[in-house]
């Protein structure tokens, strides 16, 4: 049994609403846009690496009160992740919407999108900010080996 109410929580309203790291990076070493099309969902996400760790993180999401708190959320949580960190984060999290695993002890917040299990066509929805920031780390990773350090 699934209730719509506990979907949108007052943490997902509170993250949503906060937009932690929205915004714009000047000197961004990665860049992606990716768009969920079904539900309208919009995420460009901009990293700064030093060290391969990010040393900020800004986003763009259009979307979702889920979108926009999973954006949230990677706005407060992922300054001085390494890629391989934030692979590890999007796996469970995604195990964890399917149901498989728990929630990841890494990062307790994502708790709040534990109902979202019950909503399988909203897990995407969740994980559109965490692609988009794998996307961009993957740009950041292949500007720097190529010596192409501009804005993506």
């Amino acid at each position: 049994m699934s209730d719509p109410d506990a979907l949108y929580q007052d943490a997902i309203k509170q993250f949503a609403r906060a937009a932690h790291g929205h915004g714009q990076l000047e000197n961004a070493t990665g860049e992606a846009k990716l768009n969920n099309p079904l539900c309208g969902d919009r995420v460009r996400m901009q990293v700064a690496i030093d060290a391969g760790r990010i040393a900020a993180i800004a986003h763009d999401t259009r979307g979702c009160l889920l979108c926009r708190a999973a954006a949230a959320l990677i706005g407060v949580r992922a300054a001085g992740q390494d890629a391989a960190a934030m692979d590890a984060v999007t796996d469970a999290l995604d195990a964890m919407l399917k149901g498989v695993a728990p929630i990841p002890v890494a990062w307790p917040e994502l708790a709040m999108f534990e109902p979202a299990r019950a909503y399988p066509s909203r897990h995407k929805c969740v994980l559109l900010p965490f692609h988009a920031l794998q996307a961009a780390l993957r740009n950041a990773a292949a500007a720097t080996s190529s010596g192409d350090h501009r804005d993506q």
